[in-house]
């Protein structure tokens, strides 16, 4: 019976180091992401920077033709509905 506790007891601390590991690693993981966009961030400034410094024209912005910008719209799902003049359940064929 000592010796189930035992496990028991030994079994509880290995999860707890384990979760401490993991607490460690979620936050590192955090702070390498937010420092990896940070210096994407500051890589792209420095590159306009640059650009103008040297002389050169910065990149334009991709240019969205007008069908790929209404692509994008809300379409009411009523006018995609077959259009009905009766009653529901009746045909309008047969009117």
């Amino acid at each position: 019976m000592t010796l189930l506790w035992f496990i028991a007891g030994a079994s509880l601390a290995v999860a707890l180091v384990a979760w401490g590991q993991a607490r460690r690693t979620a936050k590192r993981l955090a702070q390498l992401s937010e420092m990896y966009w940070e210096l994407k961030y500051q890589q792209g400034e420095l590159r306009t920077r640059m650009q103008r410094l040297s002389g050169e024209a910065p990149p334009a912005p991709p240019q969205v033709s007008a069908p790929e910008q209404l692509a994008d719209g809300f379409v009411p799902l009523s006018s995609l509905a077959p259009r009905r003049a009766g009653v529901r359940g009746e045909d309008p064929a047969k009117r």
